[in-house]
């Protein structure tokens, strides 16, 4: 190759023929050059630590809830920051809709506390918690047969009552709290629940 030609794409052209062809060579060779350099995936958002605002933000409770779940030991202790900050890892906001979808099918702080340090330690508390979970289906079932039957007693009450003031004189007493004193349940209430309920019922009347 002379001074006077140029080497472009494994051919020697002339100087006066090099401005087209650089023309016609694509800026982007394709995906298989080595102009591109290496997916590289960034886990960087896997280590990143949140502050308590955020994770209560993320999770849909309290900056305050977060703490007493730290209390009452179903949430781990955070690390902290230089500065006293509470520093949650991303695993903290897993665990804290654990605990808040736990709560709602009736798991107390208390047991869940119990159950998730075991678990936590290594262990299987899965038949703790199932053992758990029945016994809360078994006091359901009985809190909804009380309120069957509490349900059954006021519609008999009021019937009585209704008759009762038909009887009486507006203004007039009709004695319808001595009426249910005399009278008997026909079916006793196993909730202590249900019988707080019926007697918040009887003291509005």
């Amino acid at each position: 190759m002379t001074i006077n030609q140029v080497h472009i794409d494994n051919k020697v052209w002339p100087p006066w023929a090099c401005q087209n062809q650089i023309a016609k060579i694509p800026l982007d060779p394709g995906i298989d050059t080595k102009v591109y350099n290496p997916v590289v995936h960034d886990n960087s958002d896997d280590k990143e630590l949140w502050r308590i605002g955020q994770l209560a933000a993320a999770a849909g409770v309290s900056p305050d809830t977060l703490r007493h779940y730290e209390r009452k030991g179903v949430l781990r202790k955070p690390s902290r920051s230089a500065n006293g900050y509470r520093e949650y890892s991303r695993d903290a906001l897993d665990r804290v809709r654990l605990v808040r979808r736990a709560l709602a099918v009736g798991f107390t702080l208390d047991e869940l506390s119990q159950v998730l340090k075991v678990r936590d330690r290594g262990g299987a508390p899965c038949r703790r918690v199932r053992e758990l979970a029945s016994d809360k289906l078994s006091s359901v079932e009985a809190q909804l047969a009380d309120m069957s039957a509490l349900r059954d007693e006021l519609r008999s009450t009021l019937q009585d009552w209704d008759a009762r003031l038909a009887r009486s004189t507006p203004g007039a007493p009709a004695g319808l709290l001595e009426a249910l004193a005399s009278s008997a349940p026909s079916k006793p209430l196993r909730s202590a629940n249900a019988r707080r309920i019926l007697k918040r019922k009887v003291s509005k009347s």
